[in-house]
């Protein structure tokens, strides 16, 4: 069982923000910018993990100049299978029914014992909430993260051609 990258992203980000404000220099909220940045994703994936989060209730976004991200309650106590199954959406682990049709899916017995095992993984993740992820060591090393230092300038780079060498 593989989960999409979408969803990677979204438990990334809950983790983040659940353990968001507890430095004591914590005093300002997170943004999809920032999350971007130490969660070394692009910030258009972000912002669309966010969006769908925001939708299921497990973070509150606000915009503006005092704006920005926090958990919810309901995304801080929620269980990981949940938060996987519903940013996963629906659908079975293989597509039989695509545009050329499995030849075996009217006998087949593997589409069922896939079906199975997809909802076993859910419900052996629904064991763990959020909170219970963030606890150390955990969360220290999410509190920790930070932006990855910007790539060095390279001879290629726009700024870079044709300067006169100084001795």
């Amino acid at each position: 069982m593989q989960l999409t990258r979408f969803t990677d992203i979204g438990l990334r980000i809950v983790m983040r923000l659940a353990v968001a404000g507890e430095q004591p220099s914590d005093t300002t909220p997170m943004t999809t910018k920032d999350l971007a940045r130490e969660l070394a994703v692009p910030y258009t994936h972000v912002a669309k993990v966010v969006g769908r989060l925001a939708e299921m209730g497990a973070v509150h976004s606000r915009r503006g100049r005092a704006g920005g991200l926090a958990i919810t309650d309901l995304g801080r106590e929620a269980q990981i299978g949940w938060l996987a199954r519903t940013l996963e959406g629906p659908g079975e682990v293989v597509d039989c029914e695509g545009s050329q049709p499995c030849p075996l899916r009217s006998a087949c017995r593997l589409r069922g014992a896939l079906a199975r095992a997809q909802r076993a993984f859910f419900d052996s993740l629904d064991e763990h909430t959020v909170a219970d992820l963030v606890r150390d060591p955990t969360g220290a090393v999410l509190l920790s993260l930070s932006p990855p230092p910007p790539a060095p300038p390279t001879d290629d780079a726009p700024g870079n051609r044709h300067l006169p060498q100084h001795r």
